[in-house]
């Protein structure tokens, strides 16, 4: 019986040994796993990681681990395995040394746009597209005659016209410079290693135009305009006007001057014309034939001569009725607006200062 009790007793040593062992390999299982799945580094530093199109899940681990993002990768296969992470996202993102292995696979999972390496461009009202290709190419590194190749392209365009209500046939006239003058929206635009194609910016800028300028239609068509003549008054007085406070000033004279069937005889677009910019015109350069020069030609120019921002756009829309035909620009910018040729012969004449 003794005998008995005494083996029962070695039994649950034995038992309590094993269990004791298991249990350590399997916390030293865990230590491990987890010390190789936590950050390669307590400090702040980030780290660029392109992920191609087409990469595997492990291909993509390889890139992580090239970046020193893991502290082992077999580790991170197992952890990739165990929770069935099979949706791994392609782009450049921006990852830090301080991130574990959870953290950099979940992002990669599903990324936000704050983990995505983006370039940054800033495109002004006022500018022209030639200037718009130069500041994209710049940031970019696509080089500016292939973007404006492409935006000059009429199948291209034409296919643009299909999408966008507020591009019309009109911008395929064989006068225009540019079709896509004047609607290409200022904005600042980031743009992600995978949209760095002139297609993917096009597009981008485009439908900013759109959420900006096709809510004004309804109201563009009430004044009795189509959306290309629209744009295009607008980028002239998006030119001529140096302050807000003006532009819906300018916009009525300019208004004014087309109901009384007047020529518009606006500087800006003799410049736009010679491919310069400024307001001096010489009365040579007034003369060039060519339909952005409304000192040539009545009405107004074939096309836009910028891009134009929503406020010059409502400046428009509400423009501000006057008897004014006239306005002359100061060296400070200061408009003087006269209701008379004499009137505005004399303010050019006090004011010149170009």
């Amino acid at each position: 019986m003794a005998l008995v009790i005494e083996m029962n007793k070695n039994r649950k040593i034995l038992i309590c040994c094993i269990a004791s062992v298991i249990l350590a390999i399997l916390l030293g299982i865990v230590v491990f796993f987890s010390i190789n799945l936590s950050a390669v580094s307590s400090k702040d530093e980030t780290v660029t990681v392109t992920i191609k199109e087409g990469t595997t899940q492990y291909g993509a681990l390889d890139a992580l681990d090239d970046a020193g993002l893991l502290r082992n990768k077999s580790c991170a296969k197992i952890y990739l395995k165990l929770h069935h992470l099979s949706n791994l996202q392609a782009n450049t993102y921006i990852l830090n040394k301080n991130m574990s292995v959870s953290k950099i696979l979940n992002i990669l999972e599903n990324p936000s746009y704050d983990d995505i390496l983006k370039t940054k461009f800033t495109i002004p009202e006022g500018t022209r597209l030639v200037d718009i290709a130069s500041t994209i190419s710049k940031e970019t590194g696509i080089s500016q005659q292939d973007i404006i190749a492409k935006w000059d392209d009429v199948t291209y365009v034409k296919s643009l016209i299909k999408e966008y209500d507020f591009l019309t046939d009109d911008i395929l006239n064989s006068d225009i410079k540019h079709p896509l003058e004047g609607y290409l929206y200022p904005e600042t635009y980031f743009v992600t290693e995978e949209e760095n194609d002139i297609d993917s910016i096009t597009h981008t800028m485009l439908d900013t135009t759109d959420d900006h300028l096709t809510p004004l239609i309804p109201s563009i068509k009430k004044m009795g305009y189509s959306v290309h003549e629209f744009v295009t008054l607008a980028s002239v007085v998006e030119i001529e006007s140096l302050f807000d406070k003006d532009k819906a000033i300018i916009a009525g004279v300019f208004i004014n001057r087309l109901n009384q069937g007047m020529k518009l005889q606006s500087d800006v677009t003799v410049n736009y014309a010679l491919n310069k910019t400024g307001v001096e015109v010489s009365y040579k350069q007034l003369s060039v034939d060519s339909k952005y020069n409304t000192y040539k030609y009545a009405g107004l120019p074939v096309g836009p001569i910028s891009n134009v921002c929503e406020d010059t756009m409502n400046a428009v829309l509400n423009y501000t009725k006057s008897d004014y035909l006239y306005f002359f620009a100061k060296e400070d910018g200061t408009v003087i607006y006269s209701k008379t040729l004499e009137e505005h012969e004399k303010a050019v004449e006090k004011y010149r200062w170009y």
